[in-house]
């Protein structure tokens, strides 16, 4: 708000100078039109020139200054020249307009190749330009972001929008006790990341009434920032991708830290339950992930040692398949088989070794 009515003070003066001038001696209305026309350039080249980077602005500036030595060089050699005085002076016009205007587009096309930092940072934006995470809601829930913080892979300001902050109080303020926890939880993890050195949290209170919904809003802070968002969601992920916006999902930092395993490898796992196919066992590794290994069903309850293979990729995470090597099996005991001894006459069930050797012991 500030800055339009700098402005608009600056499209006053400009009116009022071209008023009081009357420059090329032109009429009272012509010279409004003029200075109008001016004052509305000035602030469309001030609006343009914002959006700029600090490399684009330094290169036109050297490139203009390089076009007006060339059209000052080429003057020179225009003015020796048999033109009538007319025609000389418009020649080293155009002259200097065409260089200096080639010199300015060119200058910042080739912006990118210039090193700021060998000045020593006195032009380098480095220190005014913040890199910002916007969090979203269910990262802070989740709580996984402040360990991240403390290993410092997290850099730059970690904006907390308002609205976020307003989300995470109602979640706090909710009659269920699971909401209720989580919402405190959330406001926790968030104390705690402000505490961790080097970790810069910023509240913005930036709101966006048009849209309702809160990923939306975190789209749109984004996109004002220059952001990435945080989170774990994975529909706000794809949302975001598809708006043009950079995101960093927890989930896929933890599926990408989880280690690799390779098939025809040997494991140890902890047998915990059966699995959904005949003599299947499902076990866990200490990051959640999930081993489903064949002829382990008779295993439960117990540490084996499988191999591998299989490894499956999916959204919800890395499944790992298995078997319990066939020779291992055999190593336990069996029970001895029965041979029929006699057929009983007085049925047809046959009459064991073993049974005839209880009854003599009788």
């Amino acid at each position: 708000m500030d800055l339009w009515i700098i402005r608009m003070v600056l499209f006053a003066a400009t009116i009022i100078s071209g008023y009081l001038v009357r420059p090329f001696h032109l009429s009272p209305s012509s010279t409004l039109i003029l200075s109008s026309a001016l004052g509305l350039l000035i602030v469309l080249v001030e609006i343009r020139v914002r959006r700029c980077s600090l490399k684009a602005l330094i290169g036109a500036a050297i490139g203009s200054i390089l076009g007006i030595v060339g059209a000052s060089l080429i003057s020179v050699v225009i003015g020796r020249m048999t033109l009538d005085p007319a025609t000389g002076t418009f020649a080293q016009v155009m002259v200097l307009i065409l260089m200096t205007y080639v010199g300015l587009v060119l200058g910042a096309n080739k912006a990118e190749y210039l090193d700021l930092s060998a000045l020593g940072g006195i032009f380098s934006d480095r220190s005014l330009k913040k890199s910002y995470k916007v969090l979203d809601t269910s990262v802070i829930i989740d709580g996984r972001v402040a360990d991240i913080c403390k290993t410092g892979f997290l850099e730059g300001t970690l904006a907390v929008p308002h609205f976020v902050l307003r989300e995470l109080q109602q979640i706090a303020d909710s009659a269920d006790s699971i909401k209720r926890n989580r919402g405190r939880r959330g406001l926790d993890i968030l104390d705690k990341v402000k505490q961790v050195p080097g970790v810069s949290v910023q509240i913005v209170e930036k709101d966006y009434p048009d849209v309702k919904e809160v990923d939306l809003k975190l789209i749109e802070l984004a996109k004002e920032l220059g952001a990435k968002i945080v989170t774990n969601d994975f529909n706000l992920n794809k949302v975001s991708q598809l708006r043009g916006v950079d995101v960093l999902n927890i989930n896929e930092l933890a599926n990408a830290l989880k280690p690799v395993v390779l098939p025809g490898e040997t494991m140890k796992v902890f047998i915990l339950k059966e699995g959904k196919e005949y003599n299947q066992g499902v076990a866990y590794l200490d990051d959640g992930t999930m081993v489903v290994v064949d002829n382990a069903r008779r295993m439960i309850g117990k540490t084996i040692a499988t191999q591998v293979t299989s490894v499956l990729q999916t959204t919800a995470g890395k499944m790992i398949f298995g078997r319990f090597p066939e020779e291992t099996e055999n190593n336990f005991p069996q029970r001895p088989e029965r041979r029929p001894y006699e057929k009983n006459e007085r049925s047809d069930r046959p009459v064991y070794e073993e049974d005839r050797e209880k009854v003599k012991g009788r």
